[in-house]
């Protein structure tokens, strides 16, 4: 059975679906929600609770690790790719090229790219911390002004136009 819970932040409303032993899903705003319906409120979920903590810690800067159990529902592929996002430390960014070297895959930045973004817990698996080789910021499934506002929250400065970071 998977539970959810709502929680205002500065991204937006964000709604978190988690199974009885990890963290599923993290959608902000009006996002296609296609695990919510299988869901019931919870405002007593341990795992929950224990997320909407952690990001409002996060969001006062106090927090900079998540410690929570995810299980994103993804191909082996996808999987491995949000397993190395979750290596990249805050307030770093990698490239496509470099998470795909990491991956032992260095020609796969477009897999890459299709990867990140079909995350499904994002902020909390890092997807933001990725850009173009350039620096340039390219696509973000939550929108590049939520993606603007997490490098900004962790300390990068972006253009005037929100196209690189500086």
């Amino acid at each position: 059975m998977l539970s959810f819970k709502t929680l205002k932040s500065p991204i937006g409303t964000i709604t978190l679906i988690a199974s009885e032993n990890a963290l599923v899903a993290l959608y902000v705003n009006d996002e296609l929600k296609p695990l919510l319906e299988h869901a019931v409120e919870s405002q007593t979920h341990i795992i929950l609770n224990k997320a909407h903590a952690q990001l409002n810690e996060y969001f006062n800067g106090t927090r900079k690790n998540f410690d929570l159990p995810l299980s994103p529902a993804g191909t082996e592929f996808q999987n491995k790719a949000w397993s190395a996002l979750s290596v990249i430390p805050y307030g770093e960014i990698w490239s496509y090229g470099k998470q795909a070297e990491y991956l032992k895959n260095p020609k796969g930045q477009r897999a890459v790219g299709g990867a990140n973004g079909k995350n499904p817990i994002p902020v909390i698996i890092p997807c933001h911390r990725v850009v173009g080789s350039t620096g340039k910021l390219t696509g973000f499934s939550g929108g590049m002004a939520m993606k603007i506002y997490l490098l900004k929250h962790e300390g990068h400065q972006v253009d005037p136009d929100g196209l690189k970071i500086l």
